[in-house]
């Protein structure tokens, strides 16, 4: 007997095989809003308008990508030395207006620009900030925040004199595993703190031009230690919630290679902190990528590698006579989270978790290294 007239036999199974036997769909309802990981976005016009100043490589990939995910900043404007290119960026990713670097005083007159974000060479970065702020704008500006702890200080005094906030971008401290980090940290979970090693470098390649300024010692300021190294000298601060008391240090750099003629490549240094905390650290423009820190306990040692990744962060923990594991964390974009930050602070009137002060202590941190490596003997790292 074929299907057909199996059913035709069947009453029972003929109804069911018609589509009026089937049930009703249930109806669609609305639910209630659902916990969310994260607070909700604010509409786009109440969001903090920033201006980006400078479209190299790191504002591309990185930070003009972020605004995507930012939930309380939005892109307003951006900054170019090349106007075609600063036009075209702007459309690319919805800025409303786009300013040369002759012309970005004019930025004064945008009222939808609330904070301009400094990321140039260096030595631009004070001349930039106190524009900004001469312009009424509040300061977001990359690290290392200057190229001496003079100009920090003078960025500082132009900030409090413009009554407008100026925050260092120190993106790993807006970063869920080195927040973790410090909690454990400083929590006592990990005992009395003993030592803090931390390694950042990597290759500096010239033919990159988003590389060719960090070997010119007028445009960065500094080889290594300025660039990739002050990652190692603010987490041993952050991590410790220590600054350090005194420095030693050694640099040393290949004369043959045309990379260091200007710069230094490797550096290795210790900090003194005031509790008898060790730290040592290491930077170069020469050997591979680097980026780890490993805290050590009484009770137990902390490892972070990679710890300052854009992408990629992983840590482990090693309690005293129990085997290493993994420590699993959300990975989230941490320049957005640094962004929003920032548009917090303007918000809600309040200072940032890391004002142009915290850009000045590593300042002065890295300067004390400088002196100790000419001079072979332990330096005093001055207060604020």
């Amino acid at each position: 007997m074929d299907r057909r007239t199996l059913l035709a036999a069947t009453p029972v199974l003929a109804a069911a095989g018609t589509a009026a036997a089937q049930p009703a769909a249930p109806a669609l309802v609305g639910r209630p809003m659902p916990k969310l990981e994260q607070p909700e976005p604010l509409p786009p016009d109440r969001r903090v308008g920033f201006a980006v100043v400078g479209l190299g490589k790191f504002a591309l990939n990185q930070i003009l990508p972020a605004m995507g995910e930012c939930r309380k900043a939005r892109l307003a404007a951006v900054v170019s030395g090349d106007p075609a290119k600063g036009a075209r960026i702007a459309a690319q990713h919805g800025a409303p207006r786009h300013y040369t670097y002759e012309n970005f005083d004019e930025v004064a007159r945008d009222l939808a620009v609330q904070v301009v974000y400094v990321i140039l060479p260096n030595v631009f970065h004070r001349p930039f900030t106190e524009r900004a702020l001469r312009a009424g704008k509040h300061v977001l500006c990359e690290k290392p925040l200057a190229t001496t702890a003079a100009d920090a200080r003078a960025m500082i005094a132009a900030a409090r004199s413009a009554d407008r906030w100026l925050m260092t971008a120190y993106r790993a401290q807006y970063e869920g595993f080195n927040r973790e980090a410090i909690r454990r940290a400083r929590s006592g979970e990990l005992g009395p703190l003993r030592l803090i090693t931390s390694d950042h470098g990597r290759p500096v390649k010239p033919e990159d031009p988003a590389d060719e300024w960090r070997i010119r010692q007028a445009l960065s300021g500094g080889g290594s230690l300025h660039d990739v190294g002050v990652y190692a000298v603010n987490a041993m601060r952050y991590l410790s919630g220590e600054e350090p008391a005194e420095a030693f240090a050694t640099i040393a750099s290949d004369p043959a290679d045309p990379r260091f003629r200007e710069v230094e490549d490797r550096v290795a240094w210790q900090f003194r902190m005031p509790s008898g905390l060790l730290t040592q650290g290491s930077t170069s423009y020469s050997y591979r990528e680097t980026k780890r820190l490993t805290v050590f306990g009484e009770k137990a040692t902390l490892r972070m590698d990679p710890a300052t990744d854009y992408d990629l962060r992983r840590m482990w923990l090693a309690p005293e006579g129990e085997t290493e594991t993994e420590i699993l964390l959300p990975l989230r974009n941490q320049f957005a989270a640094m962004m929003d930050h920032m548009a917090e602070s303007v918000l809600e009137n309040r200072a940032p978790r890391t004002p142009g002060e915290e850009g000045l202590r590593d300042l002065l941190a890295i300067e004390a290294i400088h002196e100790s490596a000419r001079t072979g003997r332990w330096v005093r790292v001055p207060p604020v």
